[in-house]
């Protein structure tokens, strides 16, 4: 088998991060990176020790050489460059959200079966260690029956009205933000794990900064920012800084989640609880090598994640041992190795069984976020 040849589209923040989770494959390379800024390009090639870059996307999604896209842009950018990649060929690893629409993301999904290619989504908190030993404990009923869903994720990124970044302009991010961005995450997280899937749902949205200071230059997101007042300009917000969920899954189960950037010194901490009728769970992203395990009749426990200590069945997600820390770099690696090793196995003609987000998740989240927005707007329960 030849080495698999990656573009990535995209050289922001989560852009060289899937260069570094393809380079620690071994089986695979990265040969080009596409950013629609051409300085920005150079730049980011340089800092990444690639050779080829360049500002014309089509010219990468053409090179017949090139055998997966990574879709690592804007949100608005999302399906134009991924319906593209799919019609010349490639198969494609697409950032969340997976467009802009419910419309949209149906559209790709079909592109995707007609095309017969590999079509995943970066939900990568799927692929801890521990958050697949959560669901296994499930599926091995050991939690017993599921009938509570909890949980948060919350960012302090965008705090200060001086924080601005493309993900507050809805022509660029969609008409929910800290939703699109983060509550997808905790949602698919949720469902993966339990098995449950939302049924209905009662929204609460709130912007506490309506007005912010817009740099009048390109800033990175999660970037330290040093400027002076002459460098911004006054723009409303018309998305959301928060919204709180409240949850009915199929079954018993019930939840909420609260999501937001503006909550100071949590930094990216998506907390997640899932309490059976035998025992309980919680797992949280800025402590990713811990799991919390509840009882009602005995001791709780931490346990800290070992291969010899969690499922069999989950072990390969461990390629260190117990002791050495595993973290978000390593979950996109194992993302990233699932597709991978799906396509050098001509998983889609073989009919083998996924072991990632598909572009059919990606458009459940799409769906699950419409229900969220239209119960904000109009202050009630709505059927998912």
């Amino acid at each position: 088998m030849h080495k698999l040849r990656t573009a990535v589209i995209g050289a922001g923040f989560i852009g060289p991060a899937h260069v570094e989770a393809v380079r620690r494959l071994g089986f695979a390379e990265v040969v080009a990176l596409a950013e629609v800024l051409p300085e920005v390009a150079k730049a980011k090639a340089e800092q990444l020790g690639l050779t080829r870059y360049t500002s014309n996307i089509d010219e990468v999604l053409t090179d017949p050489d090139i055998d997966i896209v990574h879709v690592c842009t804007p949100n608005h950018l999302h399906y134009p460059v991924a319906k593209k990649a799919l019609e010349a060929g490639k198969h494609v690893l697409c950032e969340k959200p997976l467009a802009m629409t419910s419309a949209e993301g149906e559209d790709l999904v079909k592109t995707a079966r007609a095309a017969k290619k590999v079509a995943a989504v970066h939900f990568n908190n799927r692929c801890y260690p521990l958050t697949r030993h959560m669901r296994a404990l499930v599926e091995t009923g050991e939690l017993g029956e599921i009938i509570v869903c909890n949980g948060v994720y919350l960012q302090d990124w965008l705090f200060f009205p001086t924080d601005y970044n493309w993900r507050l302009e809805p022509e660029f991010s969609g008409e929910t933000r800290v939703v699109g961005d983060l509550g997808s995450h905790w949602l698919d997280l949720c469902e993966f794990i339990t098995g449950c899937r939302v049924k209905e749902l009662c929204a609460d949205f709130a912007t506490f900064i309506p007005v912010r200071q817009k740099p009048k230059k390109q800033v990175e997101a999660f970037a330290g920012k040093i400027l002076t007042s002459d460098d911004y300009e006054l723009v409303p917000v018309k998305t959301e800084d928060y919204a709180a969920i409240m949850l009915r899954f199929d079954g018993k189960a019930r939840g909420n989640v609260t999501i937001s950037n503006v909550t100071a010194g949590r930094k990216n901490y998506l907390n997640i609880e899932i309490y059976g009728t035998k025992k309980a769970v919680g797992w949280n992203s800025e402590n990713p090598n811990e799991l919390w395990i509840g009882r009602r009749e005995a001791n709780n426990e931490i346990l800290i994640k070992d291969p010899s200590l969690i499922h069999a069945s989950v072990r390969h997600f461990c390629d260190l041992p117990g002791g050495h820390a595993e973290g978000f770099d390593t979950a996109i690696k194992q993302t990233v190795r699932r597709v991978y090793a799906y396509i050098a196995a001509d998983g889609i003609a073989k009919g083998l069984p996924v072991d990632f987000a598909t572009f059919e998740d990606g458009l459940r989240e799409l769906r699950l976020c419409d229900a969220i927005v239209k119960s904000a707007r109009e202050n009630r329960w709505v059927q998912v």
